[in-house]
């Protein structure tokens, strides 16, 4: 294991790891105007939602750490204090990373990338019409969290208007992620795409309470073949089920069994698993 005080190190070495570890990350493809009217849009990684009633965005367009400059974004949220926030998926891809050059100041990177404006409701700055989602937000705050390069300025936004595309959206009109086709930073020149094998279903535990892997026999806890997402699975049930008669194969030892319910698990199929492991061979 690789141990690293932040402060024994440059700042491009620890934001590389930071990065190349906190991911993926959500992009805020965030278009602002400053007050002369001129029109920025431009991605940032360093972003998430934070509440919903209020429904709360944050992003960050951190300080440059090769000259401690200040991005253009940062400078149009003083001047105005309003922002859309529009969100990012494949088909964009190409187009986001292009606006993300640093363009002389005034330049409107809408026109550079060949993305669309269109008009917002409530605020001045256009959102992004090839976005599957914009938000409209009101800045309420902004938070520096340094004065030197690399450091964060917490762009604290309010959403006061959301537009969602009725192409991302199921017969329940709700987000579908395999629709929505979002894209994720990764660290370095790395992306990831939210579609395929890369969406899983894994439900909260909010109705139930799981014994815990703690509760499980310390057979299967210290098993070789089984898994840590394996024994978590085990321990979400309720109660510790009770041996039945088994239909199928039989396992013929304990590592048969083991193996058998990593292959069950795999299929999250988790009582047939759980009678497999209690089988007595």
């Amino acid at each position: 294991m690789l141990s690293i005080d932040p402060k024994d190190v440059s700042v491009p070495k620890i934001h590389g790891y930071l990065l190349g570890a906190i991911a993926p990350r959500p992009i805020a493809f965030a278009s602002t105007v400053d007050k002369q009217g001129n029109i920025n849009l431009s991605p940032f990684s360093f972003f998430n939602c934070f509440g919903a009633n209020p429904p709360i965005l944050i992003f960050s367009p951190a300080r440059r750490g090769r000259d401690n400059t200040t991005k253009h974004t940062y400078e149009n949220v003083l001047e105005v204090d309003e922002v859309v926030i529009n969100i990012v998926n494949y088909s964009m891809a190409h187009q986001m990373s292009l606006s993300s050059t640093e363009y002389p100041k005034g330049t409107n990177e809408f026109v550079k990338s060949g993305l669309t404006a269109v008009p917002s409701i409530k605020v001045k700055p256009p959102r992004v019409k090839e976005s599957p989602a914009s938000f409209e937000c009101k800045v309420l705050e902004v938070k520096p969290t340094g004065d030197q390069g690399g450091a964060g300025n917490l762009v604290i936004c309010e959403v006061v208007m959301a537009h969602i595309s009725e192409d991302i959206l199921d017969k329940d009109l709700r987000i579908d992620p395999y629709k929505l086709d979002a894209i994720a930073r990764m660290g370095g020149d790395h992306y990831c795409r939210a579609n395929g094998d890369a969406i899983f279903t894994l439900p909260k535990p909010l109705t139930t309470l799981g014994i815990g892997v703690d509760q499980l026999p310390l057979e299967i806890r210290n098993s070789h073949i089984l898994t840590g997402n394996d024994l978590g699975k085990l321990g979400n049930v309720e109660i510790l089920p009770k041996a039945k008669e088994l239909s199928g194969k039989k396992p013929t030892n304990q590592e048969e069994a083991h193996t058998m319910a990593h292959q069950l698990l795999g299929q999250d199929k988790v009582e047939e698993a759980w009678q497999i492991l209690l089988y007595k061979w």
